[in-house]
């Protein structure tokens, strides 16, 4: 039975009663939260690949996951966009690569001479836009339950004392610190995250990158097919990776830095070469990559670094999506396992953890590309003259493209490859 001393009728209610409650702004309220407060069980740094994936990776466990990124996605990134076998392995489930095209062919030359095409009749891998790439990898992110924040800048990250050191604070721009019981840094090759852990390098390259518009006739005689010239500089190449769907070419060259303007040069010659000076480029860009010492920690304390921050990437080839997204989902498993630590002691054993599986697999092919990259420097024509005239060393590079092999199970499984590797050094 409804209680006979309430109103029926609303509108009997005294109007000087209802005036005396305070007036509310909706807006005003909502607006007066801050999304970034509380205390978060992960908080990735960067929402490239390797941030994207941790937390991904996180949130998928049921976790509260904050991604920080200073841009708004989509974004441009320097990079050829190359998705290999273990990139593709890498992905979140159901994950649709937005493929720009599939590449079957690689035409080999050797600064500019002694071309060969050769042919696989299976995709050696695809090519893609980054920024889309990258928006897709976030979005997949969201999915599992991860909140994004853009364009707000870190500035750091504060260990927090205490009796029990679980929180750590990222510090912002503007001011305002986010707590979290665990820290992905995956902030890029300049890594704040990276220079609070001590990242160390031991090889930091140059690349510099042209997307050049073409006519439709262009982009479709490069349909399928890249362009992979080993250049005049020790240890360095360049790359035609077309992206058929937005009607660019993809031009660009790597070298060690400390030899900027060879390089700009490298890349002005090879422009001139492949018959493109006549085109404007619309993006003309170029960034440093950097690798990892082999000794360099991927920790400190709550925080852990992934992907370009830590300075994970094929020491030989320079790619880096693939390890990215390796690192990353590694990076996010695992801070989880840090988060939920109660100690400093089990913290430290978590975060070791971590380092270990990443040693154990990303460690030891770059410990492989290492070797790969000292022979190359020496004699890149020992090379050149073994992916197309050699059918097994062809062979093998269709198949590290496609994730069936990697460098470091080549030269363990293959003599041959040991031996070619050797005489390259000499």
């Amino acid at each position: 039975m409804p209680d006979s001393n309430l109103p029926t009728d609303l509108t009997t209610v005294d109007p000087d009663d209802q005036a005396e409650l305070p007036a509310v702004d909706p807006e005003a309220e909502i607006s007066a939260v801050d999304p970034l407060d509380g205390v978060w069980d992960v908080v990735v740094v960067g929402a490239g690949p390797a941030g994207a994936s941790a937390a991904h990776a996180a949130a998928a466990q049921g976790r509260r996951v904050l991604l920080l990124d200073k841009a708004e996605h989509p974004r441009y990134k320097t990079c050829g966009g190359g998705i290999i076998g273990p990139s593709r392995d890498s992905l979140p489930p159901d994950f649709k690569i937005p493929l720009q095209d599939r590449v079957h062919a690689v035409t080999f030359a050797l600064n500019g001479r002694f071309t060969r095409t050769r042919r696989s009749r299976r995709m050696l891998f695809g090519l893609v836009n980054r920024g889309e790439f990258d928006l897709r990898l976030v979005e997949a992110a969201q999915q599992a339950g991860a909140v994004l924040v853009s364009g707000v800048t870190v500035t750091g990250v504060e260990q927090q004392g205490g009796a029990d050191r679980r929180t750590v604070a990222v510090t912002l721009a503007d001011g305002r610190a986010v707590q979290a019981r665990a820290v992905v840094g995956a902030d890029g090759s300049a890594s704040r995250i990276g220079r609070h852990v001590g990242v160390t390098f031991d090889q930091i390259d140059l690349g510099l990158e042209a997307e050049i518009p073409v006519p439709e006739r262009v982009v479709r005689a490069w349909e399928g097919r890249i362009h992979l010239d080993w250049g005049p500089l020790p240890g360095s190449y360049g790359w035609v990776f077309p992206k058929t769907d937005s009607g660019t070419l993809t031009v660009g060259v790597i070298s060690a830095r400390g030899d900027g303007e060879l390089t700009k040069r490298y890349l002005a010659d090879y422009i001139r070469r492949l018959g493109l000076a006549g085109f404007t480029p619309a993006v003309e860009s170029g960034h440093l990559t950097r690798c990892r010492a082999e000794d360099s920690p991927l920790s400190r304390g709550r925080v852990l670094v992934a992907g370009d921050a830590a300075g994970l990437l094929e020491p030989w080839t320079r790619e880096g999506i693939s390890y990215a997204l390796r690192s990353g989902r590694l990076a996010g498993e695992w801070a989880v396992q840090v988060a939920e630590a109660g100690n400093p002691t089990e913290v430290r054993r978590q975060a070791l953890n971590y380092a270990f599986a990443v040693k154990a697999g990303l460690g030891v092919e770059m410990r492989a590309g290492k070797v790969m990259l000292e022979a190359f420097e020496r004699r890149p024509h020992l090379f050149h003259l073994a992916v197309c005239v050699i059918n097994p060393a062809w062979r093998a590079f269709a198949q590290t493209t496609q994730g069936h092999t990697t460098f470091g199970q080549i030269l363990r499984q293959y003599r041959a490859a040991r031996r070619l590797a050797a005489l390259a050094s000499r």
